[in-house]
């Protein structure tokens, strides 16, 4: 297996109650960096960005809760909010009274996105990649999705184990077909643990999976976008999926147009041969986007 040239070391913080797992690379006094991971994803899934950066820069990134080393709730599910709650108060002990450079992918993005809205005055750059928010919701599917959120506390998903990491790997390749067996392995330590029996299991909360009670409301979260005030590099996948969770192509491509819209300040970029896990499948020419953004 390879050897990667950026190893990180691991912080422990307690954040609004919950101990959580901060992952740092580079030197303290280099400028800061923030990366916010994905849904089932962890901090470690940065380190092929981290690796391909050409600068010095103290990269941050958090599991958030209930995602790898991190703690998990002791109540039913997760709530949309906390990530908000979680990224302030982390902010609060690791950057005070500072704006941050945010980089988010995927459900992370969405959270850099709201927040860089909320909190205008605390983010001085925001890279969004992927985070195109989630599919258009009508009052009328409440009473369903509330139905459905009391039927899924009632009988609680789970996650499946693996026999091995070479299992693990194999499950995260078969996700994405461009992930190569080098970083598959890589990836596998972080993202599943053996038990005693030498089953691997998946670091991240199975609650996760319980849909949300609250509906997703567009047009609050493109209030909040258009309160933005910092440059934002908006950054898509040439292969993405979106389409899979968002509805069909053609409607989704011309919605997420609209949204990226309403951020005032916002370029657009394209990454090649790649899909929506695109810091595993083009981490170099994702790199390189990221610091010309950043440094110029």
């Amino acid at each position: 297996m390879p050897t990667y040239s950026s190893t990180s070391r691991s912080e422990f913080l307690t954040l609004r109650g919950l101990r959580m797992h901060i992952r740092h690379w580079g030197a303290d006094a280099a400028p800061k960096l923030f990366l916010l991971h994905g849904w089932m994803d962890v901090s470690a899934s940065f380190q092929f960005i981290v690796d391909a950066l050409a600068s010095d820069w103290h990269v941050i990134a958090l599991d958030w809760r209930g995602f790898g080393l991190s703690e998990r709730v002791a109540t039913d599910c997760y709530w949309f909010p906390d990530y908000l709650a979680d990224l302030d108060a982390m902010l609060d002990v690791l950057a005070p009274e500072q704006a941050v450079t945010l980089v988010g992918h995927s459900m992370g993005g969405n959270i850099a996105t709201l927040y860089a809205g909320v909190r205008p005055q605390r983010v001085s750059r925001l890279v969004n990649l992927e985070g195109f928010g989630l599919a258009n919701t009508v009052p009328a599917q409440a009473p369903n999705r509330y139905a459905q959120w009391l039927d899924e506390l009632r009988e609680p998903p789970s996650m499946r184990s693996y026999p091995s990491r070479e299992a693990v790997a194999e499950r995260l390749r078969k996700n994405n077909p461009r992930l190569t067996p080098e970083r598959a392995i890589f990836l596998s330590d972080h993202w599943a643990v053996p038990d005693a029996q030498g089953a691997w299991h998946v670091q991240g909360d199975p609650k996760h999976k319980i849909v949300s009670a609250n509906l997703y409301r567009t047009e609050e979260v493109l209030a909040c976008w258009q309160q933005i005030t910092a440059p934002v590099l908006w950054v898509e996948a040439e292969h993405t999926d979106v389409w899979r969770w968002m509805g069909p192509k053609a409607e989704v491509r011309a919605e997420i147009d609209r949204r990226m819209r309403v951020i005032p300040d916002v370029r657009s970029a394209l990454i090649k041969d790649a899909g929506h896990m695109l810091h595993h499948d083009q981490p170099e020419a994702l790199a390189h986007l990221i610091e010309d953004f950043l440094i110029r």
